[in-house]
């Protein structure tokens, strides 16, 4: 007897093992291959809410930057979770989206047509307090020729789950500049907004944002580790140093400036 229950114990042990294997490798085909500094292939063909037929070149001609992600719209879990995250960091921003920043969802879901598009947009943007954002966050359909255009270009790698008759894929945004060159990933499920307006100034290259947030960026740098921005403290105290002397040389000034009124008086 005893031997019958080590054998079933080793027996589930050897079943375990194996479901753990081909859990990890359906994880190996999940991933983002980083290609920072590269361009988005701006001539591809996708459809908007509408139906009609759109290059992405036309969404980058704002000269403003772009969020981008990719989604599919019946997504039961982690793209809802991504789209609904982004969202709320949208909505917390202290920017309105006109002339600032755009965003673009596309599907990874060749299947999926204009008409859902359109409910998801009307889904997220219901709650939205930026006016504008109906006009600058699209929500595109594709071709499975274009989804795979872009998803190699950019390094998102996914995969099509036959047994859930759902796509497996990593939850990942991205800042473009406004020529369309991938400036930063933004990973996880939780967008903090402070780090999608410091990547959205970096993206611009100092076009939109006011002295004192470019100030801020330049205190600022990404960390990939932590998945944030952390303060630099070689670039602040050197802006302190900077700042320092000002004060400092203003201070002289009006001291100068005060000493040669008394001068003047007394001759």
């Amino acid at each position: 007897m005893r031997k019958i229950v080590i054998f079933i114990f080793v027996f589930l042990g050897i079943l375990n093992a194996q479901r753990v294997r081909e859990d990890i490798q359906a994880l190996k085909k999940i991933n983002v291959i980083e290609r920072p500094g590269s361009y988005v292939p701006l001539s591809v063909l996708l459809f908007n809410e509408q139906g009609d037929t759109v290059k992405l070149s036309e969404f980058f001609n704002k000269g403003i930057p772009v969020v981008f992600n990719f989604a599919y719209y019946e997504c039961p879990m982690l793209c809802s979770q991504v789209l609904s995250a982004l969202a709320a960091s949208v909505n917390k921003l202290d920017w309105e989206s006109k002339n600032r920043y755009q965003l673009i969802t596309v599907s990874i879901d060749s299947a999926e047509n204009s008409e859902i598009a359109a409910r998801k947009k009307k889904f997220y943007l219901a709650e939205q307090n930026d006016a504008d954002i109906k006009y600058n966050w699209n929500f595109l359909t594709a071709s499975q020729k274009t989804i795979d255009t872009l998803t190699s270009a950019m390094g998102f790698e996914y995969y099509y789950v036959n047994e859930t008759d759902e796509f497996a894929h990593p939850a990942v945004v991205y800042v473009l500049s406004p020529q369309g060159k991938i400036s930063r990933y933004l990973y996880g499920l939780n967008y903090e907004p402070k780090d999608l307006k410091l990547a959205l100034l970096e993206a611009s290259e100092g076009k939109i944002g006011n002295t004192l947030e470019k100030l801020i960026l330049y205190c600022y740098h990404y960390d990939a580790t932590s998945n944030t921005y952390v303060l630099f403290a070689q670039n602040l105290m050197r802006l302190g140093g900077i700042l320092t002397l000002i004060v400092l040389g203003l201070f002289l000034g009006f001291y100068w400036i005060k000493e040669n009124r008394k001068q003047r008086l007394v001759h």
